[in-house]
């Protein structure tokens, strides 16, 4: 008895707490009031973070493609993020920082890589280019959101992908909770009509705000999943699921109706047809440049061609992808026209600096003209971006901001034809291929559209660069664990 009484005051302060948390959360709850619900949650993912921050990482994976954006929730608010994803890429990295200026908790490797020099100088551009914005508060937010993605989706990464069983794992924890998101847009389709091409863009919200974004993160996942799939050393079980997902994804990929996700597969279907035939890089760049003369030859023709084009975005598949060079009637196209013609306005105004990182929607709608105008556009210019990963930060940060970002791809994809090149052992060679070939989907997909502001397009884009740096850092001692 004596003995439980010493243990019974050992632990008082911690029975105190407990029983204090639960008459305040019972209280509250009474009132309808569940904020303290979420206390034990909180403090489990905060001694996971300690503990095993690897596992941290894939949760958080695994959370992004069903993140819901705030202001679904509070559409009043002035700030939106994404919920729970960004609040605790926010933790991680400031954990990550901790570790770093306290107990040298680094990868210094990391550093001294191309690619990392390549993103620093982005975020140092961004940093100046924040500083001389229009709109500071706005280029703040947005330099900060892009800081805790790459800290966590691409240094952390890093690290925690020199275990190159972790690669597989990565690709899992995102595929697997996108699978719902999948089921749950179906879902939605059939009760509207399956061939619906208008149902086809919001069937997938609130995960998801547009069918484009949808489109870009299905076509890279038909490529790791693919990667995955081709994997011929497993059971029938596992083989026939992975086989079943990729099938899904990629019934997905076709109710998307999202055209530039279409072309960046087929244009990346071809990149493999090459490697596979390994045809050398220098006859690829001679046929590169003899089609690019021959285009610019012919382009008086191509754009009279493009104007008689008067298919329009439809439910049939082949009007559809008719409909992708129709510059005419199409009103997609006609206004994806209009934002990058405000675009190269605004850039001849502002070429060295820019207007601000994330300002580009603020600031357009006086940039637009009359001729260029269509029935979706708006003259507060408050209904997305510029379109396109590479116009975006050319208007936004200037020259030197978009020159740096297409500086982080092109070494990105040396880096990773570099590891698929010397790694000997097929099957993870077989997925760093299929990776790359992911990659470039959202490089081409990139042209039409703009989604690394988001979560979930960042997971995919910067883990698929942090496993090709990973790889390229280890690749001398890599003994496959694959």
């Amino acid at each position: 008895m004596m003995h439980l009484l010493h243990k019974f005051r050992k632990h008082s302060p911690v029975i105190a707490l407990v029983l204090l948390y639960l008459v305040a959360d019972m209280a509250l709850t009474f009132k309808e009031i569940y904020l303290l619900n979420l206390l034990p949650v909180f403090l489990l993912v905060v001694y996971i973070a300690l503990a095993r921050i690897d596992i941290m990482y894939f949760i958080i994976v695994a959370c992004t493609p069903i993140s819901i954006q705030l202001l679904e929730f509070f559409p009043s608010l002035s700030i939106d993020f994404a919920i729970p994803t960004e609040p605790l890429l926010f933790g991680v990295m400031l954990l990550l920082i901790y570790r770093t200026v306290q107990k040298g908790w680094f990868n210094h490797g990391i550093l001294n890589h191309p690619v990392t020099y390549a993103i620093l100088f982005n975020l140092f551009w961004m940093l100046v280019t924040s500083i001389t914005s229009t709109i500071p508060l706005v280029s703040f937010k947005f330099l900060l959101a892009r800081v805790w993605f790459l800290t966590v989706f691409y240094v952390l990464a890093i690290m925690i992908f020199q275990d190159s069983k972790n690669i597989r794992i990565f690709i899992f924890s995102y595929a697997l909770p996108m699978l719902l998101v999948i089921f749950y847009a179906i879902n939605r389709h059939l009760a509207i009509g399956l061939f619906d091409k208008q149902a086809s863009h919001g069937v997938m919200n609130p995960f998801f705000r547009d069918h484009t974004s949808y489109g870009a993160i299905l076509a890279m996942l038909f490529f790791a999943i693919g990667g995955l799939a081709l994997n011929k050393k497993r059971d029938i079980l596992s083989q026939s699921l992975i086989w079943g997902s990729w099938l899904i994804i990629t019934i997905a990929l076709v109710l998307s109706y999202t055209r530039a996700a279409w072309i960046s597969v087929i244009l990346a279907l071809g990149v493999w047809v090459i490697v596979i035939l390994k045809i050398k890089l220098r006859y690829v760049l001679v046929i590169g440049i003899l089609g690019i003369v021959y285009l610019t030859g012919q382009r008086t023709t191509i754009i009279h061609k493009m104007e008689k084009n008067r298919e329009v975005s439809s439910a049939s598949l082949s009007e559809h992808v008719k409909s992708i060079s129709n510059i005419t009637t199409d009103e997609s196209n006609l206004e994806r026209l209009n934002r990058w013609n405000s675009a190269f306005r605004m850039v001849r105004e502002k070429p060295v600096f820019g207007w601000g990182p994330g300002t580009y929607m603020f600031k357009y709608a006086p940039f637009q003209r009359s001729a260029d105008k269509t029935n979706i556009s708006t003259d507060f210019g408050d209904k997305g971006n510029a379109h396109s990963e590479y116009i975006g930060p050319l208007v936004e940060s200037g020259i030197l901001g978009s020159l740096s970002f297409i500086i982080i791809c092109i070494l990105t994809l040396a880096t990773g034809f570099k590891v698929y090149y010397k790694i000997t052992e097929n099957r993870l060679k077989q997925i760093v291929l299929f990776l790359l070939l992911g990659y470039i989907t959202y490089l081409v997909h990139g042209t039409l559209n703009n989604f690394l502001d988001t979560d979930k397009a960042s997971a995919l884009f910067w883990g698929f660069t942090a496993v090709f740096v990973s790889l390229d850092l280890s690749l001398k001692e890599f003994n496959t664990q694959y």
